[in-house]
């Protein structure tokens, strides 16, 4: 179990905080396709493009942790794990209650998504700083 010290390094905290920021525009916006943007929220045939829209979160991931804290890169495993969890909860969200974007649920739903993955950043970025630290 990861314990954090009394003190983590004010600049490694900002700078993961940075790193995965740029991460998350990178993954969630820059390189997903129509097709994974599309795809991942139908009823059906969702689980390929959602899979690759996860895998490239997770790749991130693991490039941000090998190259500063090698022996965590496995993290961008579990990266994949939440981003998945995280898109397929909100897409089905969205189909149970016919959710588009003139509709208010939707700008919520999406909000909290959004902010889903930040804290999942916030949480990798406070690892990334307490293996910068010890």
């Amino acid at each position: 179990m990861l314990t954090l010290p009394d003190q983590i390094s004010t600049t490694w905290m900002m700078n993961g905080i940075a790193l995965f920021l740029a991460k998350h525009l990178l993954a969630d916006f820059l390189l997903q396709t129509k097709w994974m943007a599309l795809g991942k929220e139908r009823a059906r045939g969702w689980l390929v493009p959602l899979t690759i829209h996860a895998a490239v979160h997770g790749a991130l991931t693991t490039a941000i942790f090998a190259v500063f804290a090698p022996p965590l890169a496995w993290i961008g495993a579990v990266d994949f794990a939440i981003h998945f969890t995280i898109d397929r909860s909100k897409a089905i969200i969205q189909q149970h209650y016919a959710l588009t974007t003139t509709k208010t649920g939707f700008w919520w739903l999406l909000g909290t998504d959004q902010t889903l993955h930040h804290i999942t950043h916030l949480v990798f970025a406070i690892v990334l700083a307490t293996s910068q630290t010890l």
